[in-house]
């Protein structure tokens, strides 16, 4: 199989519908984490995060609410 140049695929990717283009930027980065500790750092995190929030320890906020509340801490 021969690969396309880099700048063509580009533009033929650069065509595709946003949730196309999402779903391969994804599939793309998950590509380049090939690493098993850093996969395994990872799901050791998720687990610790969820432990945390069902035990009540923490609580979630919404997107906006954190966005608010990141602005003011910057301003």
């Amino acid at each position: 199989m021969m690969s396309l140049p880099v700048e063509i695929l580009e533009a033929e990717v650069l065509q595709l519908p946003p949730a196309d283009r999402a779903h391969l930027v994804e599939r793309l980065i998950a590509s380049l984490d090939t690493d098993p500790a850093v996969e395994e750092a990872w799901a050791a995190e998720v687990e610790r995060r969820l432990i945390e929030i069902e035990s009540g320890k923490v609580s979630l906020v919404s997107g906006s609410e954190a966005l608010t509340k990141l602005k003011a801490e910057f301003q």
